[in-house]
Protein backbone atom coordinates (compact mmCIF):
# COMPACT_ATOMS: atom_id res chain seq x y z
CA UNK A 1 0.00 0.00 0.00
CA UNK A 2 1.26 3.86 -0.96
CA UNK A 3 0.66 6.33 1.77
CA UNK A 4 -1.68 8.82 0.15
CA UNK A 5 -0.77 11.44 2.82
CA UNK A 6 2.44 11.57 1.25
CA UNK A 7 1.93 11.98 -2.30
CA UNK A 8 1.31 15.05 -4.83
CA UNK A 9 -2.12 13.95 -6.71
CA UNK A 10 -2.94 15.30 -10.29
CA UNK A 11 -6.67 15.44 -11.02
CA UNK A 12 -8.23 16.31 -14.39
CA UNK A 13 -12.01 17.47 -14.35
CA UNK A 14 -12.16 17.80 -10.75
CA UNK A 15 -14.73 20.74 -10.20
CA UNK A 16 -17.69 18.09 -10.12
CA UNK A 17 -18.74 14.44 -9.88
CA UNK A 18 -16.37 11.85 -9.44
CA UNK A 19 -12.94 14.35 -9.55
CA UNK A 20 -14.53 16.85 -6.79
CA UNK A 21 -14.98 13.91 -4.24
CA UNK A 22 -11.78 12.25 -5.41
CA UNK A 23 -10.04 15.24 -4.51
CA UNK A 24 -11.80 15.92 -1.39
CA UNK A 25 -11.31 12.54 0.03
CA UNK A 26 -7.40 12.53 -1.15
CA UNK A 27 -6.97 16.35 0.73
CA UNK A 28 -8.65 14.91 3.64
CA UNK A 29 -6.37 12.06 3.82
CA UNK A 30 -3.27 14.71 3.36
CA UNK A 31 -2.63 14.76 -0.17
CA UNK A 32 -1.19 17.61 -1.62
CA UNK A 33 -3.13 18.40 -4.72
CA UNK A 34 -3.28 20.11 -8.62
CA UNK A 35 -6.70 20.43 -10.11
CA UNK A 36 -7.65 21.19 -13.10
CA UNK A 37 -11.36 22.10 -14.99
CA UNK A 38 -12.63 24.48 -17.24
CA UNK A 39 -15.27 25.48 -14.20
CA UNK A 40 -13.48 28.48 -12.44
CA UNK A 41 -16.35 28.94 -9.84
CA UNK A 42 -16.02 24.95 -9.32
CA UNK A 43 -12.47 25.12 -8.79
CA UNK A 44 -12.73 28.42 -6.61
CA UNK A 45 -15.30 26.75 -4.42
CA UNK A 46 -12.61 23.95 -3.52
CA UNK A 47 -9.73 25.70 -2.81
CA UNK A 48 -11.65 27.89 -0.79
CA UNK A 49 -13.62 25.13 0.96
CA UNK A 50 -9.99 23.41 1.56
CA UNK A 51 -7.07 25.80 1.90
CA UNK A 52 -3.98 24.86 2.05
CA UNK A 53 -1.81 22.02 -0.19
CA UNK A 54 -4.46 22.94 -3.03
CA UNK A 55 -3.34 24.06 -6.62
CA UNK A 56 -6.44 24.53 -8.84
CA UNK A 57 -6.08 26.08 -12.65
CA UNK A 58 -8.42 26.46 -15.12
CA UNK A 59 -6.95 24.51 -17.90
CA UNK A 60 -8.34 22.63 -21.07
CA UNK A 61 -7.16 18.97 -21.35
CA UNK A 62 -6.60 19.61 -25.07
CA UNK A 63 -4.06 21.60 -24.90
CA UNK A 64 -0.54 20.35 -23.97
CA UNK A 65 1.56 23.26 -23.33
CA UNK A 66 -1.17 25.03 -20.84
CA UNK A 67 -0.84 20.86 -19.43
CA UNK A 68 2.58 21.16 -19.14
CA UNK A 69 1.85 25.17 -17.76
CA UNK A 70 -0.10 23.57 -15.11
CA UNK A 71 2.69 20.44 -14.28
CA UNK A 72 5.47 23.38 -14.25
CA UNK A 73 3.29 24.68 -11.22
CA UNK A 74 3.12 21.92 -9.80
CA UNK A 75 6.66 21.50 -9.59
CA UNK A 76 7.37 24.79 -8.54
CA UNK A 77 4.91 24.39 -5.53
CA UNK A 78 5.32 20.96 -4.27
CA UNK A 79 8.36 19.55 -5.83
CA UNK A 80 6.11 17.07 -8.51
CA UNK A 81 3.44 14.75 -9.06
CA UNK A 82 3.25 11.42 -7.82
CA UNK A 83 0.08 10.00 -8.91
CA UNK A 84 -2.09 11.79 -12.08
CA UNK A 85 -5.65 10.50 -12.13
CA UNK A 86 -6.79 11.37 -16.08
CA UNK A 87 -10.39 12.08 -15.53
CA UNK A 88 -11.34 14.98 -17.22
CA UNK A 89 -14.28 13.48 -19.80
CA UNK A 90 -17.79 14.19 -21.50
CA UNK A 91 -20.35 12.10 -23.75
CA UNK A 92 -22.75 13.17 -26.80
CA UNK A 93 -26.05 12.09 -27.52
CA UNK A 94 -27.21 10.43 -30.34
CA UNK A 95 -26.82 8.07 -33.25
CA UNK A 96 -23.64 8.03 -35.66
CA UNK A 97 -26.18 9.18 -38.45
CA UNK A 98 -26.98 12.03 -36.39
CA UNK A 99 -24.96 13.42 -33.96
CA UNK A 100 -23.43 16.70 -34.31
CA UNK A 101 -20.00 16.16 -36.02
CA UNK A 102 -18.47 18.67 -33.82
CA UNK A 103 -19.62 17.28 -30.18
CA UNK A 104 -18.37 13.27 -31.90
CA UNK A 105 -15.17 15.13 -32.12
CA UNK A 106 -15.14 17.34 -29.22
CA UNK A 107 -15.84 14.10 -27.31
CA UNK A 108 -12.72 12.52 -28.79
CA UNK A 109 -10.38 15.10 -28.55
CA UNK A 110 -11.29 15.60 -24.75
CA UNK A 111 -11.91 12.02 -23.90
CA UNK A 112 -9.04 10.46 -25.77
CA UNK A 113 -6.02 13.08 -26.49
CA UNK A 114 -6.92 15.06 -23.41
CA UNK A 115 -5.76 11.79 -21.49
CA UNK A 116 -2.80 11.93 -23.74
CA UNK A 117 -1.67 15.83 -22.74
CA UNK A 118 -2.58 14.96 -19.52
CA UNK A 119 -0.60 11.84 -19.18
CA UNK A 120 2.21 13.37 -21.48
CA UNK A 121 2.36 16.60 -19.32
CA UNK A 122 3.11 14.57 -15.76
CA UNK A 123 4.97 11.68 -17.02
CA UNK A 124 8.63 12.85 -16.38
CA UNK A 125 7.47 13.91 -12.66
CA UNK A 126 5.64 10.76 -12.35
CA UNK A 127 8.71 8.63 -13.67
CA UNK A 128 11.17 10.72 -11.48
CA UNK A 129 8.88 10.03 -8.19
CA UNK A 130 8.14 6.18 -9.74
CA UNK A 131 4.74 7.28 -9.38
CA UNK A 132 1.11 6.07 -10.66
CA UNK A 133 -1.27 7.30 -13.60
CA UNK A 134 -4.42 5.76 -13.17
CA UNK A 135 -6.80 6.20 -16.87
CA UNK A 136 -10.32 6.78 -16.37
CA UNK A 137 -12.19 4.57 -18.79
CA UNK A 138 -15.49 3.32 -18.48
CA UNK A 139 -17.67 -0.38 -18.57
CA UNK A 140 -18.45 0.83 -21.97
CA UNK A 141 -14.33 -0.17 -23.25
CA UNK A 142 -16.60 -3.81 -22.60
CA UNK A 143 -19.83 -3.30 -23.69
CA UNK A 144 -20.85 0.00 -26.11
CA UNK A 145 -24.16 0.85 -26.17
CA UNK A 146 -26.51 2.49 -28.93
CA UNK A 147 -26.39 6.30 -29.36
CA UNK A 148 -23.32 6.42 -27.23
CA UNK A 149 -20.63 5.19 -30.28
CA UNK A 150 -18.53 8.68 -29.07
CA UNK A 151 -18.20 7.64 -25.93
CA UNK A 152 -18.05 4.02 -26.43
CA UNK A 153 -15.37 4.51 -28.73
CA UNK A 154 -13.39 6.79 -26.32
CA UNK A 155 -13.25 4.56 -23.63
CA UNK A 156 -11.84 1.59 -25.59
CA UNK A 157 -9.45 3.92 -26.95
CA UNK A 158 -8.02 4.88 -23.27
CA UNK A 159 -8.40 1.31 -22.37
CA UNK A 160 -5.40 0.29 -24.71
CA UNK A 161 -4.08 3.67 -23.73
CA UNK A 162 -3.03 2.96 -20.33
CA UNK A 163 -2.44 -0.66 -21.40
CA UNK A 164 0.53 0.39 -23.66
CA UNK A 165 1.69 2.67 -21.13
CA UNK A 166 1.93 0.48 -18.30
CA UNK A 167 4.39 -1.83 -20.69
CA UNK A 168 6.28 1.47 -21.67
CA UNK A 169 6.68 2.39 -17.96
CA UNK A 170 7.32 -0.56 -15.98
CA UNK A 171 10.90 -0.70 -15.51
CA UNK A 172 11.05 2.76 -14.31
CA UNK A 173 9.09 1.89 -11.71
CA UNK A 174 5.95 3.62 -12.87
CA UNK A 175 2.66 1.47 -12.54
CA UNK A 176 -0.60 2.61 -14.82
CA UNK A 177 -3.94 1.60 -14.38
CA UNK A 178 -7.74 1.87 -16.09
CA UNK A 179 -10.48 2.62 -14.03
CA UNK A 180 -13.81 0.99 -15.40
CA UNK A 181 -17.47 2.01 -13.79
CA UNK A 182 -20.93 1.27 -14.68
CA UNK A 183 -23.12 4.03 -14.31
CA UNK A 184 -22.44 6.61 -11.56
CA UNK A 185 -24.81 9.26 -9.98
CA UNK A 186 -22.44 11.70 -11.75
CA UNK A 187 -23.50 15.34 -13.27
CA UNK A 188 -22.95 13.37 -16.45
CA UNK A 189 -25.51 10.31 -15.87
CA UNK A 190 -28.24 12.88 -14.79
CA UNK A 191 -28.05 15.42 -17.49
CA UNK A 192 -28.63 12.37 -20.07
CA UNK A 193 -31.42 11.62 -17.69
CA UNK A 194 -32.99 14.71 -17.20
CA UNK A 195 -32.33 15.17 -21.33
CA UNK A 196 -33.61 12.10 -22.83
CA UNK A 197 -36.41 9.89 -22.17
CA UNK A 198 -34.72 7.38 -24.40
CA UNK A 199 -31.90 7.37 -22.35
CA UNK A 200 -33.68 6.50 -19.31
CA UNK A 201 -35.64 3.99 -21.23
CA UNK A 202 -32.53 2.28 -22.49
CA UNK A 203 -31.61 1.83 -18.97
CA UNK A 204 -34.76 0.38 -18.25
CA UNK A 205 -34.39 -1.76 -20.57
CA UNK A 206 -30.90 -3.45 -19.69
CA UNK A 207 -30.39 -6.46 -17.55
CA UNK A 208 -29.35 -6.26 -14.22
CA UNK A 209 -26.98 -5.38 -13.34
CA UNK A 210 -26.42 -3.45 -16.19
CA UNK A 211 -29.55 -1.14 -15.16
CA UNK A 212 -28.18 -0.61 -12.09
CA UNK A 213 -26.63 3.35 -10.71
CA UNK A 214 -23.91 2.97 -8.38
CA UNK A 215 -23.59 6.24 -5.79
CA UNK A 216 -20.21 8.62 -6.32
CA UNK A 217 -18.78 7.91 -2.53
CA UNK A 218 -18.76 3.93 -3.82
CA UNK A 219 -17.04 4.55 -6.97
CA UNK A 220 -13.94 7.21 -5.03
CA UNK A 221 -13.64 3.98 -2.39
CA UNK A 222 -12.69 2.43 -5.01
CA UNK A 223 -10.58 4.61 -6.69
CA UNK A 224 -8.91 5.60 -3.92
CA UNK A 225 -8.05 1.80 -2.87
CA UNK A 226 -6.79 1.83 -6.19
CA UNK A 227 -4.32 4.82 -5.88
CA UNK A 228 -2.91 2.91 -2.36
CA UNK A 229 -2.85 -0.12 -4.04
CA UNK A 230 -1.44 0.82 -7.29
CA UNK A 231 -4.14 -1.25 -8.96
CA UNK A 232 -3.50 -2.16 -12.33
CA UNK A 233 -7.59 -2.64 -13.00
CA UNK A 234 -10.14 -1.02 -10.55
CA UNK A 235 -13.78 -1.76 -11.20
CA UNK A 236 -16.85 0.36 -9.74
CA UNK A 237 -19.01 -1.81 -9.01
CA UNK A 238 -16.82 -5.07 -8.87
CA UNK A 239 -19.15 -6.87 -11.16
CA UNK A 240 -18.26 -4.58 -13.47
CA UNK A 241 -14.73 -6.66 -14.11
CA UNK A 242 -16.12 -9.59 -14.99
CA UNK A 243 -17.54 -7.58 -18.71
CA UNK A 244 -13.34 -7.61 -19.62
CA UNK A 245 -13.65 -11.19 -19.56
CA UNK A 246 -17.25 -11.49 -21.21
CA UNK A 247 -16.47 -8.89 -23.76
CA UNK A 248 -15.71 -11.71 -27.10
CA UNK A 249 -19.17 -13.31 -25.67
CA UNK A 250 -20.96 -10.45 -25.93
CA UNK A 251 -20.07 -9.77 -29.52
CA UNK A 252 -21.99 -12.51 -30.63
CA UNK A 253 -25.11 -12.44 -32.15
CA UNK A 254 -27.24 -14.18 -30.07
CA UNK A 255 -26.31 -11.86 -27.63
CA UNK A 256 -26.05 -8.76 -29.12
CA UNK A 257 -29.98 -9.56 -30.85
CA UNK A 258 -32.14 -8.45 -27.59
CA UNK A 259 -30.18 -5.17 -28.02
CA UNK A 260 -30.35 -4.43 -31.58
CA UNK A 261 -33.84 -5.11 -31.13
CA UNK A 262 -34.39 -2.58 -28.01
CA UNK A 263 -32.26 -0.05 -30.48
CA UNK A 264 -34.69 -0.42 -33.42
CA UNK A 265 -36.86 1.79 -31.32
CA UNK A 266 -34.95 3.40 -28.59
CA UNK A 267 -32.30 5.29 -31.22
CA UNK A 268 -34.73 7.40 -33.36
CA UNK A 269 -36.35 8.48 -30.28
CA UNK A 270 -33.21 9.27 -29.01
CA UNK A 271 -32.28 11.20 -32.19
CA UNK A 272 -35.48 12.76 -32.31
CA UNK A 273 -34.79 14.05 -28.73
CA UNK A 274 -32.11 15.32 -29.17
CA UNK A 275 -33.21 17.23 -32.54
CA UNK A 276 -35.84 19.05 -30.32
CA UNK A 277 -32.78 19.93 -27.75
CA UNK A 278 -31.20 21.64 -30.40
CA UNK A 279 -27.29 20.55 -29.13
CA UNK A 280 -25.87 16.46 -28.89
CA UNK A 281 -24.63 16.86 -25.35
CA UNK A 282 -25.53 18.31 -21.57
CA UNK A 283 -26.42 21.93 -21.53
CA UNK A 284 -23.52 21.92 -18.79
CA UNK A 285 -21.22 21.04 -21.30
CA UNK A 286 -22.52 23.48 -23.60
CA UNK A 287 -22.22 26.50 -20.97
CA UNK A 288 -18.84 25.50 -19.86
CA UNK A 289 -17.07 25.50 -23.47
CA UNK A 290 -18.44 28.82 -24.03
Amino acid sequence: MTSINSQVVFITGGAHGIGEQLARRLHAKGASLVVTDLDEAGLNKMADDLGDRVLTAVADVRDLSVMQSVVAQATERFGGIDTVVANAGIASYGSVLNVDPETFKRVIDIDVVGVFNTVRAALPSVIERRGYVLVVSSLAAFTPVAGMASYDAAKAGVEHFASALRQEVAYQGVEVGSAHMGWIDTPLVRDAKADLGAFQEMLAKLPWPLNQTTTVDKCVDAFIKGIEGRSRRVYCPRWVGLFRWLKPVLTLVPVEAPFVKGAAAIVPRMDAEVAALGRSTSAYNETIEK
